[in-house]
């Protein structure tokens, strides 16, 4: 299971750190990602993180604003977003794949958590 939070209401330029814990299997044995979904836009991917945590890839939105990392050791995943923007509202999920190392596709990712709100004011 996934279970994403952090979320909330935030300035344009503010930041929030959302988290997402892990439960029932070896986390360090998934690729883990973010996805984002704005009202009446497909899911888009945001941020994902290799087993080890040693790989990061981002979307070109996000890139320098956000940051992935993950602690194996504590099964959870981690998304700091800085320098927020309004078109950063969306709802916020986490995902997770046992097959891949690290992935930037939602059809990759076998588990999902629900998603957690991000409201960006201007």
């Amino acid at each position: 299971q996934l279970q994403a939070s952090g979320g909330g209401l935030v300035q344009a330029g503010g930041s929030l750190r959302l988290s997402c814990a892990a439960s029932g299997r070896t986390f360090s044995g998934y690729a883990v990602g973010w996805f984002r979904q704005a009202p009446e836009k497909e899911r888009e991917f945001v941020a994902a993180v290799s087993r080890s945590g040693g790989s990061t890839v981002y979307a070109d939105s996000v890139k320098g604003r956000f940051t992935i990392s993950r602690d194996n050791a504590k099964n959870s995943l981690y998304l700091q977003m800085n320098s927020l923007k309004p078109e950063d509202t969306a709802v916020y999920y986490c995902a997770a794949d046992p097959h891949l190392n690290i992935a930037t596709r939602p059809r990759q990712y076998d588990y999902w958590g629900p998603g957690t709100l991000v409201t960006v004011s201007s």
